[in-house]
């Protein structure tokens, strides 16, 4: 049985800076068509840790960390703040690839919100300035008028704004047709990320 999905992942082909990894990954995905390949689950959990999870769209990677955007009274938002461990995955089926991030959250600074907020289409804006995330509500249509209510600039609301998870072990999967999958785990070290094998 023929499955394009699989392909041998060795440690050589790995680049030593997962972030850079991240990167090579998501550029194989847009260039074989992947339908939003940025998008990730988000695991999140209470204090007590009962968990919970949602998709959400990585809006950028670097050296400080990942960087995801949201209100802060959902209920993603309010666990992390009583909670700040949170884990991502990124999955890509056509290419059999998925990636797991671990780490802690931090609210980005005001000023990085505004500027994404102001990026967005006016359509967004209005929907995250109005929408009470996670709160029951009557009907579509009390969202709908409240939306209409607003115009086109719209001041990000204080209750919404960006995350960065600050990745502490991230894990890079590829899928194999005999089930022995090759797993790769970086976690830190003295001089940089520590590289493992781990088995499937």
């Amino acid at each position: 049985m023929n499955d394009e999905r699989d392909r041998p992942l060795n440690q050589r082909d790995l680049d030593a800076d997962p972030v850079a990894q991240l990167h090579a990954w998501l550029g194989e995905a847009r260039a074989a068509g992947v339908e939003l390949p940025e998008a990730m689950t988000l695991a999140t959990a209470t204090r007590d840790g009962a968990p919970s999870a949602r998709m959400v769209l990585l809006k950028d990677a670097g050296v400080r960390g990942l960087r995801f955007f949201t209100s802060y009274e959902s209920r993603k938002g309010l666990e992390l703040a009583e909670n700040p461990r949170a884990a991502l995955v990124l999955y890509w089926h056509a290419l059999g690839r998925q990636m797991r991030i671990e780490g802690i959250v931090e609210r980005l600074a005001a000023a990085e919100s505004d500027e994404y907020f102001e990026s967005r289409p006016p359509g967004s804006r209005r929907s995250a300035a109005v929408s009470p995330q996670s709160a029951v509500v009557a009907g579509r249509e009390e969202l709908e008028r409240a939306a209409g209510k607003v115009g086109d600039d719209v001041p990000r609301p204080a209750s919404w704004g960006g995350y960065l998870l600050v990745p502490s072990q991230w894990e890079f999967w590829q899928h194999r047709l005999d089930r022995l999958h090759d797993r790769f785990r970086y976690r830190p070290g003295e001089d940089g990320w520590i590289v493992e094998r781990l088995a499937p």
